[in-house]
Parts: structure tokens; C-alpha cells; sequence
């Protein structure tokens, strides 16, 4: 049994594939072994790791089932101490593994560790550096696009990118934090994760030294597109009605308002502002058809929700560069 289980959910992928596999068979550390789940792509990616990575364990899926329930079904799949989940578009610096591991290891209290995700095409820039979540409702990467020399300290965050994040394969238990909602689908069920596990107690932490480098929206083709804008949308407003409890989404309420009337701004001169809205109808009937998903808040929940409130106003300040960011 391999103490860590590197999990690739692959769509459509065969032109990254390569790469992502080369950079994990240079890695300084060694015990792990690797799952794809293919989901449903129609490039032939399943064929390529059959013929190229036979040592792979590969689980062919028969459709697209979105990012959720892939990494769902390889987290399933391995029985190993840690996960860690990577995206398709990725290749990974050779001591990538060993820093993620050496920092779960020596926080006790972890449930994620990511990498410091850097563009593929500009690796001096950041990509991603872990997510917060302010009090605008809003997820954000304060790295993103920055200089990755800014960033060498191991942060805390609200949630861990899923991309490049090593995982405690024990609290994806039904009951500790369960797995990746697949309601879904894709986008901000990181962030989902990540929130509700702070509700637990966890931790999520960013490693700089452990490297990962991003192509991005290899497969959604964008970073701002119908499909994702859509997607988010929905997702967002689902993951603030299941994370908290009524009389703290009343409290934050005006600033989520304004939050989305932002965003649906930015949206219009993009071209995406009926998309945008679309994607928040779809997040209301998310909610009612999830009602039984809502986190149940009890005396723990609820302190740590007091912290994770706090957060929400001093990740507001950092939104803004208030701090620093």
C-alpha cells in the first residue's frame, strides 16, 4: 500500500497527459502510486495511458460526471494515507510531493496541503497560491498573476485549490468532512471542501515549496467563459446557504448583494450578464433540491463559525490590498 495516492481527474487531456506523467515519474519521493479517472473523454486519453502508463490504475468513466465525482471516485479507489489531487493540465517540480507531505505531516491538524501553482506559460508569475472567501461572497487567490518570488511562506487559507492539493484521505469520511459535494458539478467545490472542514476544526494550508506548474482552463478553454461563469454562479450561492447558518447569511446579506451586483457588472461588459443570472437561478433551485446537504451546526460548528466570520471581514480587507496582498 503506497502512502499516497496522486488522483487525476483527465477530460479531454491527451495533449497534457504526457507531461503531467513525466514530471510525477521524476518525483524525489517515491511512495505513491497513480489513478486516472477518465470522464468521458472523447480524445482517446484512456487509450494513450493504457498503451504509454500501463502501471497507471486507470477508471474509465462513460461519461463527463464533472470534476466532483471523478475525484470522488479516485479518492474511493485508493486506499492510501494522503490524496493528492491534481489536475490534467498540470507537471509537477520533482520535490513537489515530498514538501506537500513533509508539511501534512508535521500539522497534525491539516486537511488540505497545496502547491504553490505557477503559469505554465509565465512561470515567474503566480497561478494559483490557495483561495479565501470574504464577506462579499466572493472566492479569491490573492497570488494570482503576482511575481511567485512574493509568496515563500506557508500561508493559511480558507481552502486549498483542488488542482494541486494533497489531501488526509481519513476525513473524506461520511463522518468527518465527507467527500466533494457533486451537486457541483465543477467550480468552487473546492472552496465547499475547504469551508467546511475550517467549520470543523482543519486546517488548509499553502506549501511554496512545493511547485506545481498550470497550463489553466485547459479544459474549459478560458478563465472567464458561459460555462464557467454560469457554473460559479450557481455554485457560489449554493455554498454560502450549505456552509452557514441563517442569522450569519442575514448578517453578511448586504454585502453579498453587492457582491453579486459587482460581479453581474463585470460580467455585462464581458458579454456574459445573462449568463451570469442564469447561473443564479440555477444556484436558487440548487438549493432547494440540496436542502438536506446544509452543514448541521452544532456547539463546534458554531464556534468555529464565529472564527471563519471574522475571516470573512479580514479576507475582505485582504480582497482589497488593505494588508497587503
Amino acid at each position: 500500500m503506497s502512502k499516497v495516492s496522486v488522483v487525476i481527474p483527465c477530460y479531454n487531456s491527451i495533449k497534457f497527459l504526457g507531461a503531467c506523467l513525466k514530471s510525477l515519474s521524476k518525483q524525489t519521493y517515491k511512495d505513491f502510486d497513480v489513478i486516472i479517472v477518465n470522464n468521458g473523454s472523447t480524445d482517446k486519453s484512456a487509450d494513450y495511458v493504457r498503451r504509454e502508463h500501463p502501471k497507471v490504475k486507470l477508471i474509465d468513466l462513460p461519461e463527463n460526471t464533472g470534476f466532483s465525482c471523478a475525484v470522488n471516485t479516485g479518492i474511493k479507489a485508493s486506499d492510501a494515507e494522503y490524496v493528492f489531487l491534481l489536475n490534467d493540465d498540470t507537471a509537477c517540480d520533482e520535490h513537489a510531493i515530498e514538501a506537500l507531505v513533509a508539511t501534512m505531516e508535521r500539522n497534525k491538524k491539516a486537511f488540505a496541503v497545496q502547491a504553490k501553482m505557477l503559469q505554465m506559460k509565465h512561470p515567474e508569475l503566480i497561478d494559483d497560491s490557495g483561495d479565501y472567501y470574504c464577506a462579499l461572497g466572493w472566492a479569491f487567490s490573492p497570488g494570482r498573476d503576482k511575481e511567485s518570488s512574493r509568496f515563500k511562506k506557508k500561508a493559511l487559507l480558507t481552502s486549498a485549490c483542488a488542482g494541486a492539493a494533497l489531501y488526509r484521505r481519513r476525513l473524506f469520511d461520511e463522518d468527518m468532512v465527507g467527500l466533494f459535494d457533486e451537486a457541483h458539478f465543477c467550480y468552487l467545490e473546492d472552496v465547499d471542501i475547504g469551508y467546511r472542514a475550517r467549520l470543523m476544526g482543519y486546517q488548509n494550508i499553502c506549501e511554496p515549496g512545493a511547485v506545481v506548474y498550470h497550463e489553466g482552463s485547459g479544459t474549459s478553454g478560458s478563465r472567464y467563459n458561459s460555462f464557467k461563469v454560469e457554473l460559479t454562479a450557481a455554485n457560489n450561492l449554493y455554498l454560502m446557504y450549505k456552509n452557514m447558518p441563517f442569522l450569519q447569511i442575514l448578517i453578511n446579506l448586504p454585502l453579498i448583494i453587492a457582491g453579486i451586483l459587482v460581479k453581474h457588472a463585470f460580467y455585462t461588459k464581458r458579454g456574459l450578464g445573462r449568463t451570469h443570472l442564469k447561473g443564479l437561478r440555477k444556484g436558487i433551485s440548487k438549493i432547494f433540491k440540496n436542502t438536506n446537504k446544509k452543514v448541521k451546526f452544532g456547539r463546534k460548528e458554531l464556534r468555529n463559525c464565529v472564527r471563519m466570520q471574522l475571516e470573512l471581514w479580514i479576507n475582505l480587507a485582504r480582497r482589497f490590498g488593505a494588508l497587503g496582498l
